[in-house]
């Protein structure tokens, strides 16, 4: 699927979530968290979205490849920091927020990690490298992809061309 908005990407909607839910977290707690906890908690959960925007508006996949694992780098952030809150004294009401939270966190780390494993594998450079040509060798190879995929499909199960190709060997 191609994505021509960065609002529109999954894994930019799940760390808005998780930046929303950190948000609601620490104002509910503000007097409970030192400023500087807070600050840096709210900061680094917000990083994740903003990263991950950025990186998709940059118009080339190495800065998007950039973008995508320092967005990943804030989720672990976000994550040592809920375990660090965790541990605290003075915390225990809010164990099961902030596992449900390190969750959220980990869902946009592997959101991320399989995105940044796609892209290292694409032979796209990027939207600001694209030119007519580039961009309808890519369409004409996205299309023969997909008429392959429909005609394997098609093969009765036990066709030797529907098994994977290290098995038919």
């Amino acid at each position: 699927m191609t994505y021509s908005r960065f609002e529109e990407l999954p894994v930019w909607q799940e760390a808005m979530r998780l930046a929303e839910r950190v948000y609601d977290l620490t104002e509910r707690n503000q007097k409970r968290m030192s400023h500087s906890l807070r600050d840096q908690l709210e900061r680094a959960a917000l990083s994740v979205s903003n990263n991950i925007a950025e990186g998709f508006e940059r118009g080339t996949t190495n800065e998007l490849l950039a973008f995508i694992y320092i967005a990943r780098g804030s989720a672990g952030e976000v994550r040592s920091m809920l375990i660090f809150l965790g541990r605290r004294a003075g915390f225990g009401d809010l164990k099961s927020e902030i596992s449900d939270l390190k969750l959220v966190a980990e869902s946009c780390s592997r959101q991320l990690r399989a995105w940044a494993d796609s892209l290292q594998n694409s032979d796209i450079k990027g939207q600001r490298h694209l030119n007519d040509r580039t961009r309808s060798s890519a369409d004409q190879k996205r299309r023969a992809e997909a008429l392959q995929k429909e005609l394997l499909s098609r093969l009765p199960a036990h066709h030797p061309l529907r098994r994977a190709p290290e098995e038919i060997e």
